[in-house]
């Protein structure tokens, strides 16, 4: 059964709006001149840890749909759950049943999505051979758009890509900078023996690959290194790395994986280790789930935390608070926003063939100069944005708090 979100905080599930005038920036097109319907479909882990998350970039998808205004266009939205109650995260099946449902539908003239980077490794293909764009948030994994010289796998990123031309971009910069920002910033807190453990998922055993080459080159000493799935307890891998004598402990992985008990137990028998993670642990979730055990921990971020936005980011923080009553939206929502912003304009873009897929793909991967609310940026031939701000934070008295900024080197 196809699983949707309806959720009170917002019915957005096929949420139609008709387009009145040409807006937004960056648009580069009328509209159409005779009436068009086209559909948007998200594709994110609406039920499990990430939800928290999620929502937010649902918000804020629909948000950019609310303010943007294309002449004739109608524009319908679905916004797709791909995970399962069971699993408590991403599911491989459900993921590919959101793509083929997207793909089958001929209104449907973009995916945004998805959430988790091996969640995009099943459905890119797939809309590749459909001719259908794809827009990320989120993913960060370096092999979904790079070589094997970026972190990737030998055959990454070709096999995603079937029919030679590429379909999927992401508007969030990727591991191959942050995995090395964070090796950098550990090395400029003390860290000296680092032990280095990730959740054998596509993006957290990726984003630790890239730390450790890093931490390796500025000549950290590894402690140890290994893939720890998701388990109710930690303990056995705690005392391990207690035993190893590591100053450092870097995760790689996602919050739907349970770090946060990593942590706990970690504190219980190591409480002077120094903890790190990516941004697949800078979410609120984590730090309710870490509880006071969460105090110190780092992380990094591409960008920068709500608090720091400034500019059209700082507007459109005000607006969206102002809208669904929230208090500063996790980091992911900004990206989601401009995810959409960018399908829009290429739709509006696309004139009289905004239902048609491929012109609304070529007009997505052709981003140049886009002022949007991350600043002015563009997709590159990889569907890479060529943003390569991070940040890093720090859990203090059960929040993130901004440190610095963190620059590739």
């Amino acid at each position: 059964m196809q699983r949707r979100w309806t959720a009170a905080a917002a019915a957005i599930t096929a949420l139609a709006l008709v387009m009145g005038a040409c807006g937004g920036a960056g648009t580069g097109g009328t509209g159409a001149s005779t009436a068009k319907t086209v559909k948007i479909i998200s594709s994110l882990p609406m039920t499990g840890a990430s939800r928290t998350q999620t929502v937010e970039i649902v918000n804020s998808i629909k948000m950019a749909i609310d303010e943007t205004k294309i002449t004739n266009v109608t524009v319908l939205y679905d916004a797709l759950d791909d995970a399962t109650a069971a699993k408590g995260s991403w599911d491989a099946a459900q993921e590919a049943e959101n793509a083929r449902k997207a793909i089958n539908d001929k209104q449907v003239v973009a995916y945004i999505g998805t959430y988790n980077s091996g969640a995009a490794k099943v459905s890119i293909p797939l809309l590749n051979q459909a001719g259908m764009v794809m827009v990320s948030p989120a993913n960060t994994y370096p092999g979904l758009t790079k070589g094997p010289e970026r972190g990737a796998e030998a055959d990454e990123p070709g096999k995603y890509y079937p029919n030679g031309k590429r379909n999927y971009a992401r508007v969030v910069p990727a591991d191959d900078i942050q995995g090395a920002v964070g090796a950098t910033w550990a090395q400029e807190l003390g860290a000296k023996k680092v032990y280095i453990v990730h959740d054998t998922e596509l993006y957290g055993k990726g984003i630790a690959d890239v730390f450790r080459a890093k931490a390796k080159a500025l000549g950290l000493t590894e402690a140890g290194y290994e893939g720890a799935q998701k388990a109710d307890n930690y303990r056995a891998l705690a005392n391990k790395i207690k035993d190893s004598g590591a100053d450092f402990v870097y995760y790689g992985g996602i919050v739907d994986n349970n770090p946060a008990v990593l942590v706990k137990d970690l504190k219980a028998v190591a409480p002077t280790v120094k903890f790190m993670g990516p941004d697949g642990i800078n979410c609120s979730e984590f730090l309710k789930q870490a509880g006071p055990a969460g105090e110190g921990v780092y992380s990094t971020f591409g960008g920068v935390p709500p608090e720091k936005y400034t500019g059209k980011a700082s507007e459109w923080l005000k607006n969206y608070n102002t809208k669904f009553n929230n208090n500063n939206p996790n980091p992911y929502a900004i990206y989601g926003y401009e995810a959409g912003k960018v399908v829009l304009a290429a739709i509006a873009k696309a004139g009289d063939k905004a239902d048609d897929r491929a012109t609304v793909m070529a007009n997505v991967m052709g981003t140049k100069d886009y002022d949007g609310v991350l600043g002015k940026w563009s997709f590159d031939a990889n569907g890479d944005t060529t943003l390569t701000q991070f940040s890093g934070s720090t859990a203090k008295s059960g929040a993130w708090s901004f440190v610095k900024e963190l620059a590739a080197k």
